[in-house]
């Protein structure tokens, strides 16, 4: 039980505001904004999944909004050209890829830190979307929204993709070799060495796992509205970041399941509608959401020392 103490504490919280919702704001229950909720943070739940294995494996990658952005505006020039969606949604996961084989190459190849790479990065993709569309949003031909379905469908798609996605990734950490690799080299990578694991190639394909996941989040994102903004992504590695620890994976490696993620995640992105049906100012939701992360990294800090110690 004390192995999935943090996952079941978030999800006890997550509880509590779904009963308190219940009781003081029915309104909450309706299936539609729950749904358009669910759409909208679909996609940042895939880079989160990515933002788990990075810290699982002790790294972090402050890159991804800047990818996600760069994803985003890429996929919806494909678009625009008349490509097609089949042909955009591979091209623009590739994409992805290759902004984590930089990182992952730098950080694993000339073990780089991977805070001052992936800072790097992200100013680098920033400043160059900047300069090349100078925050002109990028128009989507008709079709291309919600894949050409209906509102709904789309919606359900991108929802069932995302836990489709975090059904598969939880599997493989906990049933495959690879995923015992990646909690090896989180937990000690000289010890996954002896043990025949090779540390510094296992942190480059979670790198370039991390941007594959961006791309499919840019091209689930560009299907959401009939035009691309270029500042899609500003912000989402804090948001991302944020629900991974809140989610129970500790900032120090090695320990944590997407369950967490999830449930860290929805947490979060609960705050901000639950705050407008009880009629209280939005400002507070940073401040919740930063005193429950704050909380997040003190408890993972006791557990870390516990272990320790014991």
């Amino acid at each position: 039980m004390n192995r999935y103490a943090r996952e079941l504490s978030v999800l006890a919280a997550l509880g509590l505001l779904l009963i308190a919702m219940a009781i003081l704001a029915p309104g909450f229950y309706q299936p539609q904004p729950l749904l358009s909720l669910l759409t909208r943070e679909a996609p940042t739940f895939v880079v989160a999944c990515g933002m788990a294995l990075v810290i699982l494996c002790r790294q972090i990658d402050i890159s991804v909004g800047s990818q996600f952005s760069v994803c985003g505006v890429a996929a919806g020039m494909l678009a625009a050209a008349k490509v097609p969606l089949i042909v955009v949604l591979p091209a623009t996961i590739g994409l992805g890829a290759l902004f984590g084989a930089i990182n992952g190459g730098l950080i694993a190849g000339l073990r780089l830190p991977s805070i001052v790479v992936t800072l790097a990065m992200m100013v680098t993709l920033r400043q160059g979307l900047n300069l090349v569309r100078q925050g002109e949003f990028v128009n989507l031909p008709d079709g291309i929204q919600w894949f050409g379905l209906s509102q709904s469908a789309g919606q359900w798609l991108l929802v069932l993709a995302a836990l489709t996605l975090v059904v598969i990734l939880a599997l493989a950490l906990r049933h495959l070799a690879v995923g015992r690799w990646v909690y090896a080299i989180g937990s000690d990578a000289e010890a996954a060495r002896l043990a025949g694991i090779r540390p510094q190639l296992g942190t480059f394909l979670i790198f370039v796992a991390m941007g594959a996941l961006t791309g499919l989040a840019a091209a689930m994102n560009m299907v959401q509205a009939p035009q691309v903004q270029p500042l899609s992504g500003s912000g989402l590695e804090l948001k991302v970041i944020a629900a991974v620890v809140v989610g129970g994976v500790a900032v120090s490696g090695g320990r944590g399941n997407l369950w967490g993620v999830l449930a860290g995640l929805l947490l979060l992105a609960g705050i901000a509608p639950a705050l407008i049906h009880l009629r209280i100012e939005a400002y507070w939701e940073k401040a919740i959401q930063g005193a429950l992360i704050l909380l997040a990294v003190v408890v993972d800090s006791f557990g870390t020392r516990k272990e320790k110690t014991t």
